[in-house]
């Protein structure tokens, strides 16, 4: 690992008295700097870990994980850590991967590294498989990145990122509001295979309460999910090279350009742009843009390449292709009288034949512009290329 490289192990403790002994011996196995933050334990827990060299820090009341871990992070920094890695005390983690997630730290120290349980062991409760999978799903949603455990508590966190955050939550949600505000601030994420062990159910030990828990992930979900499609840019820890200032879809050639330096392909813009042509071809009525950025976001392709072709479907042109051709699957025939019978009150059927021309508008305009963008933008590749070499 390079020298630059500090890493503070840190084990936050409420109530797992039974098991953080263990744990904290596994972990000085495989690293010689562990801080314990006993979060207001009342089962004595850290009075068991005597004789450890270990440093301990204690919370008088239960404050929750997030600021457990915040608590840890300011410590390290006063111990010359870049680092800190947090490992449960429940002993469902296994210290003996640390090793693992430190190895992505030395490649890529800037990046926040999760580790991600195995779930192909015994025990695992359904409650956590689904947990898992519905929060990688608004993960990326809200931010086009995928990871394969956003509820691990096994990480690796780089104290500039934690510092540089505005950090709000101080439960369990903590963990996912960190992974989401670290992707907006350009922080890399990466994850790596660890094993996980669950104990039998009736012997388990959760400190998540389910009702109050999952309320606070739900608001959390619901501010950041309205925050990633609002349109003032995110502050970087990591900066963003490329501006928007001059993308339009009346400079295409000069828009693909600035596109194109911020490392996407012509693969990528054409499929932003078929993206923004469908959804924009379709009858979201006032919602257009906020559909885009919402599927832009799923699929991680370019929010402003996709907005920017959606504009070629405003009014009046397509909306009306698309009702011509929605009027003509339903009757055989085009609409031809434009009063305020046919387009007032029989608004709500026309709004039907928009979006049933909107499925064979839509894909077939997005085929046309795609290939347009892939065919300009590789123009535009081979050109910087030559240009290079």
């Amino acid at each position: 690992m390079a020298d630059a490289v500090k890493v503070l192990a840190v084990i936050p403790l409420y109530n797992h008295g039974a098991t953080v002994r263990e744990v904290v011996e596994k972990t000085l196995a495989v690293h010689d700097r562990v801080l314990v933050v006993d979060d207001g334990s009342t089962d004595g827990g850290s009075e068991r870990l005597e004789g450890l060299p270990v440093t301990l820090l204690r919370h008088e009341r239960n404050r929750g994980k997030g600021a457990a871990i915040m608590t840890a992070a300011r410590e390290a920094r006063k111990l010359g850590m870049t680092h800190i890695a947090t490992i449960d005390a429940d002993g469902q983690h296994d210290p003996s991967d640390l090793p693992k997630l430190m190895d992505v730290v030395a490649e890529t120290p800037l990046a926040v590294v999760v580790g991600a349980r195995n779930f192909d062991t015994e025990n695992v409760p359904g409650s956590s498989r689904f947990g898992r999978k519905f929060s990688n799903f608004w993960l990326r949603l809200q931010t086009g990145q995928s990871l394969k455990d956003t509820q691990s508590g096994f990480r690796i966190y780089p104290l500039r990122v934690l510092e540089a955050l505005k950090l709000d939550e101080v439960h369990y949600s903590f963990e996912v509001e960190v992974l989401v505000k670290s992707a907006w601030a350009g922080v890399p994420l990466r994850d790596v295979t660890i094993s996980v062990y669950y104990p039998p159910a009736d012997e388990r030990i959760s400190h998540f309460r389910g009702f109050m828990d999952n309320f606070r992930l739900s608001m959390l979900n619901t501010r950041l999910t309205l925050r990633s499609v609002t349109p003032w840019p995110h502050r970087k820890i990591v900066a963003e090279a490329a501006s928007h200032d001059k993308l339009s879809v009346l400079r295409p050639m000069q828009s693909l350009r600035t596109l194109l330096s911020e490392n996407a392909t012509p693969g990528q813009l054409a499929a932003a742009g078929a993206l923004g042509v469908i959804l924009g071809a379709a009858p979201l009525i006032a919602c257009h843009t906020l559909a885009i950025l919402f599927a832009a976001g799923f699929f991680r392709l370019n929010k402003v390449a996709a907005v920017s072709t959606s504009q070629l479907c405003m009014p009046p042109l397509v909306p009306a292709l698309c009702i011509q051709v929605g009027y003509f699957m339903r009757h055989g025939r085009f609409l031809t009288e434009f009063s305020l019978e046919t387009l007032g009150y029989q608004g709500l059927q026309r709004l039907w034949e928009w979006l049933l021309g909107s499925l064979i508008v839509g894909p077939a305009l997005a085929l046309v512009v795609a290939a347009i963008i892939y065919i300009m933008a590789r123009m535009l590749q081979r050109e910087r290329c030559a240009a290079r070499g």
